[in-house]
């Protein structure tokens, strides 16, 4: 049931017949390595294939602890689930499928976001090759589908004539598929959202501190966009047009192309703003195609630019880097195939889709992404990728960025090295309306950190002597595996407004020892009908997070954490709602698999199974000589939610401190269960 007055997504309208032809081409999926032709019906809104190479952990360890979880709070679990289908009523636009799932069902919405995950992990580590198979998949998880487009057959020579025929026919296709999307767009319609596109990465918020005149038209602004995306905008033939351009990142083709141009004798004259060799650069009705040279090259690139095929060498690239320039200008790649290059990109200027699609790939070579806000692999209106293959790489950006959507797709891929993710907010896997933002980080010791920019809004009440920089100052963050959705406010003049559901934001993280620091709303964490999630398959791990972070929910949100294995840290600042943390209607999951032996240093917030306010909050260690030590939580319910905790093996130690209330944490140890209304802890 959808709310009153809340328009219905095109694609979720379909027939019969459509379903069962997308179970088909799922089915044809699984068992494909590599997709390289696409049926006209893709993956099912909603459901995913399973990955082959990783396991569930929410599916081996949910049978471990459901028995006692029925057997214990069974009737309480009911009466809280049930209060959450109120949240079909609640006149939030654009809700997902799979939120609405999570909230009433927690188990199977949990479930599915886990293999969704895992099937995204399986298909990037597969390189650029599965690039078309991994977007139908993120697609499908947000309730879109792409429709059937006939690819250009590689070519079958080296043949530079064959070669350069191959890059335009399938660049002209993308011109036309993009062009289809926008079909039903007026002129006015076009320019509004690649305007607006420049002030959702300035300023979006899911709350605000504005005056109520100045917040109800900004939303309105924003509901205009969303719904010119969801009614108006053919994102079938969009995800048609980014498929078409990813095929052009097939490492086969580049190996081939390099070995075709190489020996080829630079263009006397280089095109403007591009210095070094460059070997070829043809004129299309699209853009300007440009070959550069295995040496040292600098590309000031704008709208001019179609696509760029770098060879080698230690080269700068600056301006609008594989994004839309403008509106006439829909698509844009850069395609780099060796060297230590920098990157300082425009404001929504690298591997940006606007309207349109934008795809950088980096094939090796240590890296520096110097990211204005709205870049790195970030959707509006639009789908935006950056895949970086191999090396040591530095991905430095500001807000709306790194993974990242708002109407559209954002994908980060980076398949190897040790390297370091730095932003202010909204980044790092962060899905806003209509939006799919993820990162997909296959190998490396990695830091990842959001924040330290942006006040968080409760600090006048919760720290309010406490100054920036301070241990208790909160910054908001809104990513690192986060959805997030626009709420006007809980006042009852706020109930008019025009209010967007959340997203669905993923950070996934294969192995390497990690490092994770956020602000608030951060690493597996969801805000008003948006969907967090963070994975992190193997390695040593450290966490830090503010408020309502590390698997945790607000305002009908839901938030996952998985981390597979090791022996891991996590010391949130929070104060409240941290590591499996959820108030007002929402809910999280939080496991640790593996035997490690794991630390949970919560003196500083609570959570650990902590719910308040009608929300379901779960919490497993699957094993290991843990230690824990914080104010309140583990397994800690309000009358009205259920907070439960779990400690499945191991001899730990628990600490609380001796100025923690009475009842709040008392009688936790090993081998105990302690059981009240809405709270469980069971240390086994």
């Amino acid at each position: 049931m959808m709310a009153a007055g809340t328009p219905i997504p095109r694609e979720l309208r379909k027939t019969p017949l459509r379903g069962i032809k997308i179970v088909c081409v799922l089915l044809l999926l699984a068992a494909l390595p590599s997709c390289q032709l696409f049926n006209p019906k893709t993956p099912v809104p909603g459901v995913t294939s399973k990955s082959r190479l990783y396991t569930s952990v929410v599916d081996r360890l949910a049978p471990m602890v459901q028995p006692d979880i029925e057997k214990q709070q069974g009737p309480q679990q009911t009466r809280v689930l049930t209060t959450h289908a109120i949240g079909r009523d609640v006149p939030a636009r654009y809700k997902r499928r799979i939120a609405l799932q999570s909230l009433t069902d927690p188990w199977a919405g949990f479930s599915a976001l886990e293999h969704q995950g895992l099937l995204m992990a399986e298909l990037a580590g597969g390189g650029t090759d599965n690039l078309p198979a991994l977007l139908d998949v993120m697609e499908a998880a947000v309730d879109r589908t792409s429709e059937y487009f006939k690819p250009i057959p590689f070519p079958g020579t080296t043949a530079q004539k064959e070669m350069v025929s191959f890059l335009t026919d399938t660049l002209d296709d993308a011109a036309i598929q993009r062009e289809k999307a926008l079909a039903n767009l007026s002129d006015d319609e076009r320019r509004f959202l690649f305007k607006h596109a420049r002030t959702l990465a300035d300023q979006f918020s899911p709350r605000s501190n504005e005056p109520a005149q100045e917040r109800a038209a900004h939303l309105k602004l924003e509901a205009e966009f969303a719904r010119l995306v969801d009614e108006q905008l053919d994102y079938a033939a969009l995800l048609a047009a980014a498929q078409t351009v990813a095929r052009l990142g097939n490492e086969s083709l580049l190996q081939r192309l390099a070995l075709a141009f190489q020996h080829r004798p630079p263009v006397a004259q280089p095109p403007p703003g591009i210095t070094g060799d460059v070997l070829f650069a043809q004129q299309t009705r699209d853009g300007l195609i440009v070959i550069g040279g295995p040496g040292v090259n600098t590309y000031d690139l704008d709208r001019r630019i179609l696509l760029v095929v770098d060879l080698g060498g230690d080269d700068t690239y600056h301006g609008m880097i594989a994004s839309s320039g403008d509106i006439e200008h829909g698509i844009s790649v850069v395609i780099d195939l060796g060297g230590n290059d920098t990157y300082t990109s425009d404001p929504l200027g690298l591997a940006t889709g606007r309207l349109g699609v934008g795809l950088l790939v980096d094939l090796a070579g240590d890296d520096v992404y110097q990211l204005d806000q709205g870049s790195g692999g970030t959707g509006f209106a639009g789908i935006g990728i950056l895949f970086d293959r191999t090396g040591n790489d530095v991905y430095m950006g500001n807000r709306f960025t790194q993974g990242a959507a708002f109407g559209g797709l954002g994908l980060l891929v980076d398949l190897a090295g040790n390297d370091r993710y730095t932003s202010h907010a909204f980044a790092i896997g962060f899905g806003g309306p209509l939006g799919m933002g993820a990162v997909i980080d296959r190998a490396g010791n990695d830091v990842y950190q959001c924040g330290d920019k942006y006040p968080g809004s409760l600090n006048p009440q919760e720290a309010p002597t406490a100054k920036p920089g301070d241990p208790a100052f909160q910054y908001l963050c809104y990513g690192i595996g986060s959805g997030a959705g626009v709420d006007g406010g809980s006042k009852k003049s706020d109930a008019l407004l025009l209010n967007l559901a959340g997203g669905l934001g993923y950070l996934i993280d294969l192995e390497g020892q990690d490092q994770y620091r956020s602000g608030n709303l951060a690493q597996g964490a969801g805000h008003y009908f948006g969907l967090g999630v963070a994975l992190d398959l193997g390695g040593d791990d450290s966490r830090a997070g503010g408020r309502t972070s590390l698997g945790a929910g607000g305002h009908y949100g839901i938030g996952l954490l998985v981390d597979a294995q090791g022996t891991d840290r996590y010391t949130p600042s929070g104060p409240k709602y941290t590591v499996s943390g959820t108030y007002d209607r929402s809910v999280s999951l939080l496991l640790d698999g593996g035997t490690g032996s794991d630390t949970y240093d919560l003196t500083r917030s609570t959570g650990l199974g902590d719910a308040e306010g009608e929300s379901w909050s779960l919490f497993i260690d699957e094993g290991g000589a843990d230690r824990y030590s914080g104010q309140s939580g583990l397994g800690r319910g309000t009358p009205d939610s259920l907070g439960l905790f779990f400690d499945l093996a191991g001899a730990d130690t628990y600490d609380t401190s001796s100025e923690t209330p009475t009842g709040t944490t008392s009688g936790r140890g090993n081998g105990r269960t302690i059981r009240a209304t809405g709270s469980l802890f069971q240390d086994r």
